[in-house]
């Protein structure tokens, strides 16, 4: 947990993802695919002066409409079908709502969302976490990079052995991996730089994380164990 404390003592808490309701925080995930969020965010703004953004109300749109409502996110006729393919699934299996999702167990519903077309693994992930509240952390190419650089992954490192990395605190509040995950995307702007000198100025106490050989540790926080690490005061 010390990268972790670190973070959050350098940029505080996050207060990410932006969105009014959950099922916006899912279209969201789905429209910032291969997009900067801005794009995105101009594309979740005209679903919502459309009035779209309620699960039935948006499944009830044509595919065409949907496309052309959301081109300013890029590759509209796809993000239109895993949108409707994502919406579908939600009123299916929870009548569109999200709280169903907080009670489930974590493991089968990931698996059920990595079925419904166009959601990888960092999609789904980014749902369950800011849509579903569940505590899972969102491996993407930010926080690869900030664990790379400090030495706790090997380059290159694949979504699912960060993720894999990264397990071991399972029962933790979801707002330990909001703001992780948040925190690894401004951390690693200066990560990205050859010199591990400007990632040290931001956690040098991650420097003393004990190498990670087995797989059973993170900062000192057991597989399985019970309760969360202290969050800094």
């Amino acid at each position: 947990m010390r990268l972790y404390e670190a973070l959050e003592r350098r940029f505080g808490p996050q207060r990410w993802w932006p969105g009014r309701t959950a099922y916006e925080v899912a279209v969201g995930a789905v429209l910032t695919q291969h997009t900067a969020w801005t794009n995105a965010a101009r594309a979740v703004a005209a679903l919502r002066a459309l009035r779209l953004l309620r699960p039935r109300r948006l499944a009830a749109l044509g595919q065409a409409e949907l496309a052309r409502a959301i081109r300013a996110a890029g590759t509209p006729r796809v993000k239109a079908r895993r949108l409707r393919a994502l919406t579908l699934w939600l009123l299916g299996r929870f009548g569109g709502a999200f709280r169903p999702m907080r009670r489930l167990p974590l493991a089968p519903l990931r698996r059920e969302l990595l079925a419904v077309p166009g959601l990888g693994p960092e999609t789904a992930d980014a749902i369950l976490l800011y849509a579903a509240q569940r505590p899972v952390f969102v491996a993407d190419a930010y926080a690869r990079r900030v664990l790379v650089r400090h030495r706790l992954l090997r380059r290159p490192a694949g979504y699912e052995q960060a993720r894999a990395f990264l397990d071991p605190i399972p029962r933790c509040s979801t707002s330990i991996m909001r703001s992780s995950s948040r925190s690894a995307r401004r951390t690693a702007g200066r990560c990205r730089a050859a010199s591990a000198a400007r990632c040290a100025s931001i956690s040098a106490a991650a420097a003393r994380l004990p190498e990670r050989a087995t797989g059973s540790w993170l900062g000192g926080a057991r597989v399985g164990g019970r309760g969360c690490p202290r969050r800094p005061r």
